[in-house]
């Protein structure tokens, strides 16, 4: 039976002196060539599905002969999971700055024609271990930067040095009401078929501040301009971000199904020695500019009426709002539907909102994903 090797890694310090840590668990493969794996969840606070889903994918790998290095970091961001008001969880904004915790990643910004000028000579192994090594050292440097950094910078800085250090990295989160849907660059599509997880969001392949991007991009950007230079190899790096429904819920028989579903990815990866089939479902894709965030046209009070995850056709209700200062008059109850066909995947966890909030976020033109 492979056991994990619990350690924690300090990510910053509380006002009172205390280190702020995040545990780490790691499973220590037994072969060098295979891919190693970095998953995290939880950097926003509500968003602790992911914990269960790392809980049930590190009870299922004590069954599994563990082929490449593992490192789970459940509990990413204790400052966001402690973020509380009432019964709520905040915890999806650095309260300090105001900035989103999964937009504070690193982006390198690599002189990459420079540094490719200096480690073209380097046999393709060797190309992707000093890139790797570069990666890492940025990160260390942005940690001691003579200025300083923001405690939310620094905590973002800290996990993205060890997903640096994988072949692998998914980052689980969830919505505030939400279907499963993954977030997947064009350049790896093909991973989509693995993950237990209908909807599948096609990013580009550029920097938008979260983790999955800060992992892939200069990747990418590596192989993009060896291929220039008449050097080809595929992106060696491959990072998901997975949203496991909605927050402030831990449901473990739905965890288990998903942490299979990751397994299905490692066995494909050969993290694994065992062969694990995906799910038989349907799948459906999207490109992220059909990816349509819908604003209340009005504040009021709201009947959220399209199921997530449910297609949606163009005309039926979306919403209704509903104004009671205005009973009386035909502006008291408002329904409205959208002029084309789409699926809801996520909705605003209030029913009362303020004129501008965003209330849905719909795929469409929405295509089967066919399988391999």
């Amino acid at each position: 039976m492979t056991k994990a090797i619990q350690s924690s890694v300090q990510v910053g310090e509380l006002a009172t002196g205390q280190a702020l840590t995040v545990p780490i668990y790691s499973f220590m493969g037994s072969e060098n060539s295979a891919p190693s794996v970095y998953i995290q969840a939880n950097v926003h606070g509500a968003e602790v599905q992911g914990n269960a889903v790392i809980y049930q994918l590190m009870t299922l790998l004590e069954g599994y002969q563990v082929l490449g290095d593992i490192t789970l970091a459940p509990l990413a961001n204790p400052l966001g999971i402690n973020q509380k008001s009432g019964e709520f969880t905040l915890g999806r904004f650095d309260p300090i700055t105001g900035v989103n915790w999964n937009r504070e990643y690193f982006d390198h910004n690599v002189d990459i024609q420079n540094w490719y000028a200096e480690h073209q000579h380097l046999t393709n192994s060797e190309l992707f271990c000093a890139y790797r090594s570069m990666l890492v050292k940025n990160c260390q440097a942005r940690l001691t930067h003579s200025f300083g950094i923001s405690t939310g910078h620094r905590l973002a800085v800290n996990l993205q040095a060890m997903a640096h250090q994988a072949d692998i990295v998914l980052d689980l989160h969830t919505g505030p009401k939400s279907c499963k849907h993954l977030y997947c660059p064009e350049y790896d599509i093909d991973a989509a078929r693995f993950f237990s997880i209908p909807y599948t969001l096609i990013i580009p392949n550029s920097f938008g501040g979260a983790m999955d991007e800060a992992t892939f991009c200069p990747w990418w950007q590596l192989t993009e301009y060896a291929t220039s230079q008449g050097r080809e190899f595929s992106v060696p790096v491959s990072a998901f971000t997975l949203e496991l429904a909605s927050q402030e819920r831990i449901d473990l028989a739905d965890a288990l199904e998903d942490a299979k579903g990751i397994l299905a990815y490692l066995s494909h990866r050969g993290v694994i020695a065992e062969k694990v089939n995906p799910a038989s479902m349907e799948r459906f894709g999207c490109y992220l500019k059909d990816y349509k965030k819908f604003h209340a046209p009005k504040a009021g009070l709201i009947e959220y009426c399209a199921s997530v995850g449910e297609p949606l056709t163009a005309g039926k209700p979306l919403v209704n709002i509903l104004r009671i200062d205005l009973y009386g008059s035909e502006q008291a109850y408002q329904a409205i539907s959208l002029p084309m066909d789409c699926v809801p995947i996520l909705h605003f966890a209030s029913a009362s909102v303020l004129q501008g909030t965003e209330l849905y976020k719909v795929m469409t033109n929405v295509f089967p994903l066919q399988p391999s």
